[in-house]
């Protein structure tokens, strides 16, 4: 196991205008080596993020009158096509060097999946890849979402993972572009759950897959070391 660092930002919601530029500044921190590899938890606003390979027809109504309803809407570098975040699902944005991983992005998406699979089989669901659609399956519905970003090495953007969210907003979009039912852990299990019961499960399976011990740390004290001179080691 390699140190790491994890940042929950588990006082309510983060907007997401404000998450993009955090982790635009720890990529920038992780390539110069003031930051080791580590891990954002946090729940977003409504909103819509649009990745690289979207289509049009994948926004289900003009961007006006989503936004005119109260939702974000976010053109994104990372890849895949549109997809959702809001209260009720968690979301996760892992600020790795892909060095640390031999540079394969295809692993690292593989292992993304599998912490999803992992956190989900913690609450007795038995969750799956689907062969040729991204992310994480119950049967024929998608319960968890990924698609990443590389800056010069470094990941950005991450996983999102349904806890209770509200499902009819996934009706303003293609999920994905797949044209595929979505579902969450309180939907499968027909009970409330909340983000508050998955946090903890999250990051020990995340530091399990990818090796890392995961320690807490606040934004102030991880900025503080994002604006500090390297060190060879870059420990978290």
């Amino acid at each position: 196991m390699r140190p790491g660092w994890l940042l929950d930002l588990n006082d309510g919601i983060t907007a997401y205008a404000d998450a993009w530029a955090l982790q635009r500044t720890l990529v920038a921190a992780r390539q110069r080596g003031t930051i080791g590899d580590g891990l954002i938890l946090l729940e977003h606003e409504p909103v819509f993020t649009i990745g690289r390979s979207a289509k049009a027809e994948h926004l289900l109504f003009p961007r006006t009158n989503l936004i005119a309803q109260g939702f974000g809407v976010f053109d994104i570098e990372r890849g895949g096509s549109v997809t959702y975040h809001g209260p009720g699902q968690l979301v996760g944005y892992p600020i790795l060097d892909l060095r640390s991983y031999n540079e394969d992005i295809g692993k690292f998406m593989r292992a993304l999946e599998q912490t999803l699979i992992d956190i989900l089989d913690g609450f007795g669901i038995a969750a799956a890849r689907l062969s040729g659609f991204p992310g994480v399956w119950v049967e024929s519905k998608k319960i968890g979402a990924v698609g990443v970003a590389v800056k010069r090495k470094v990941t950005m953007h991450g996983f999102a993972l349904n806890v209770a969210p509200d499902l009819a907003h996934f009706s303003f979009i293609n999920p994905c572009g797949l044209g595929r039912d979505v579902t969450s852990i309180g939907d499968v299990l027909g009970r409330p759950v909340t983000v508050a019961e998955v946090r903890g499960l999250a990051a020990v399976r995340f530091g399990r897959i990818y090796r890392l011990e995961l320690q807490p740390v606040s934004r102030a004290e991880l900025l503080r070391r994002a604006v500090s001179e390297p060190t060879p080691a870059a420990a978290g």
